[in-house]
Order: structure tokens, then C-alpha cells, then sequence
């Protein structure tokens, strides 16, 4: 009776130690995650860096950013290698500053190709990091991405409208920036910061599109919609005291541009208590720290950024 127990056993552990082997197949089949800590701690002391700083999956495999400390981003964007400029962003992903943590950041990575990235705060003191994402053998084009302006953004006419462009090389090196307005080249960049500037765009609709090339021939192409508008006058109308120090006005704006709203009880010392972006017309501005006594507003129109 013994002898069979023994056996018996020893037969159940085989089946088990059988069904764990097929989870971890089952397991390893399955699309892979790879951790980065982010601002590692050891033995107390806080480091500005990403762990490990290059890690390598493969396409459709995603990576998950841990943050141990605070004050750290995840962007995606050039960090020092030849043709790129640090701390520019690509636009593929970003985390944004983090200021509190456990926290935690994932992105899938869907084409193959080496992504560069960074953190918004400590680029310059080398956190930085790298993903290598491995698939086709085929060449992988560059990425290009419009950090500004954003789309859809407005400006007052005559407008001179500054674009810029965070450029991620694939398989080759990228050699220049082409930037369009409307379809027509109007500058070209070699080399990081790829930037220009549209002078004296007229009201209307504009397309600002941004074309990377790198020496296999391959490009990439990034475009936004802006909108120039010619500014409205400015009148303020509607004023009433709602209660106590509580004023409260409209004016009549553009919306999209951007406005400063200045108080005054002399007419000669004006002070900004408001500034906003409109997003109606006529636009409301309220003022809970009125004074009983008299005073004077006006509101300016802010230049293009």
C-alpha cells in the first residue's frame, strides 16, 4: 500500500508540473510588455534615468512606464542621436509630467522601428530612452509629428505663423524637412530644429504640412488646418454689478484669439485680472474682487502667438 501512495503522488506532481509547463507556453505566446522604471530608487537616492534605458519588443508588444518618483515625462521624440535635437517631441506619445505616484503609462508599438524618448524635465541631464521594436526587414520610413501649431489654432491677420516639427528617423537618416503652406514649399531644414516661418498668411483657411526625407528615399508627411481671421473691433457692453464686488461684462471677440482684461481706478495704472481665449462671441468676463469705488476696464486683443 505504501509503494502505490508513493506512486500515486509522484503521478499527480508529473500532471502538475505538466500543466504548469503548458501555462507558461501558453504564457509566452501570448503579446509581451516591457517595464521601465521610471526615476529608479537605490538605497534611497532618487535617479534621473529610465531602467533599463533601451529595452527591445516586437511589433503589436507594448511598454508599460513605472514611475518611482515624480517630476518625470515619457515623450517621445529625438534624444541626441545623428540628425535629431534634444527634448524635440514627435507626437507619437506623451505622458505628460508626473507628479505623484504609484503611476503608470502604457503605449503599443504597431510599426517596427527604433523609437527615441525622453523626459520633459531631465533631457538635458541624459534621461533619455529607446525602444527597438523589431518586425519586417523591409526599410521603416522616418516619423514626423507638428509640435506647432496645434490643429485647428487661430490667428488674427496679417498672420506669421511659426511651424515646427519633432522628426523620429527609421531605417535611414533623415536629410531634410520640407514645410508647405497650401501645397506650396515655402522652406526646407537639413538638419535639427526643423522649423520656418509662414509670413503675412490673409484671412482664411491654411493647411501647414511638414514632409521628412531620408536617404533611402522615404518620407513622411504631417499636416494641420489653422484658420487667420480678420479681428473684430473690440467693445465692451452689458455691464452690471451682480452683487457686492461682483461685476460682470461682454465683449465682443474672435473666437480662438486670445484677449487681456485690465482694470483700472484712475485711468492711468492698469491692472490684468483675466486673460482668455475665446470661445464665443460676444465673450463674458466676470470680476468677484470689484471694488465698491469706481472703476474702469478694457479689454486688448493679444498678439499672435
Amino acid at each position: 500500500m505504501l509503494l502505490i501512495a508513493v506512486n500515486t503522488i509522484l503521478k499527480t506532481t508529473s500532471i502538475v508540473a505538466a500543466l504548469l509547463t503548458c501555462v507558461a507556453i501558453a504564457q509566452t505566446s501570448s503579446a509581451a510588455n516591457a517595464t521601465v522604471i521610471v526615476g529608479p530608487s537605490n538605497e534611497g537616492i532618487v535617479q534621473d534615468i529610465f531602467s533599463p534605458s533601451t529595452v527591445s519588443i516586437s511589433v503589436n508588444d507594448s511598454v508599460i512606464w513605472n514611475w518611482q518618483s515624480t517630476f518625470h515625462s515619457t515623450t517621445s521624440g529625438t534624444n541626441g542621436t545623428a540628425g535629431d535635437d534634444n527634448g524635440t517631441p514627435s507626437g507619437l506619445w506623451d505622458s505628460g509630467l508626473i507628479f505623484s505616484t504609484p503611476h503608470f503609462f502604457t503605449n503599443t508599438f504597431t510599426a517596427p522601428g527604433t523609437y527615441s524618448y525622453y523626459c520633459q524635465y531631465h533631457y538635458f541631464e541624459g534621461m533619455t530612452g529607446e525602444v527597438v521594436v523589431a518586425g519586417s526587414t523591409l526599410p521603416v520610413p522616418p516619423t514626423i509629428g507638428i509640435t506647432s501649431p496645434t490643429n485647428g489654432s487661430v490667428f488674427a491677420a496679417p498672420a506669421n505663423v511659426s511651424i515646427q516639427a519633432g522628426v523620429t528617423k527609421g531605417s535611414g537618416t533623415v536629410t531634410n524637412v520640407q514645410f508647405l503652406l497650401d501645397n506650396a514649399v515655402f522652406a526646407n531644414q537639413s538638419s535639427a530644429p526643423f522649423s520656418a516661418t509662414a509670413n503675412d498668411l490673409a484671412a482664411g483657411p491654411h493647411t501647414l504640412s511638414a514632409v521628412a526625407q531620408d536617404d533611402a528615399g522615404l518620407s513622411a508627411t504631417k499636416s494641420v488646418t489653422i484658420s487667420v481671421v480678420t479681428p473684430t473691433s473690440v467693445s465692451l457692453t452689458n455691464g452690471s454689478r451682480l452683487s457686492g464686488n461682483d461685476f460682470q461684462f461682454s465683449y465682443s471677440a474672435d473666437v480662438g484669439l486670445s484677449y487681456v482684461v485690465q482694470r483700472s481706478s484712475d485711468l492711468t495704472n492698469w491692472i490684468p485680472v483675466g486673460t482668455n481665449t475665446a470661445s464665443s462671441n460676444p465673450a463674458f468676463f466676470d470680476d468677484p474682487n470689484a471694488t465698491n469705488d469706481l472703476d474702469f476696464y478694457r479689454v486688448g486683443r493679444l498678439p499672435n502667438p
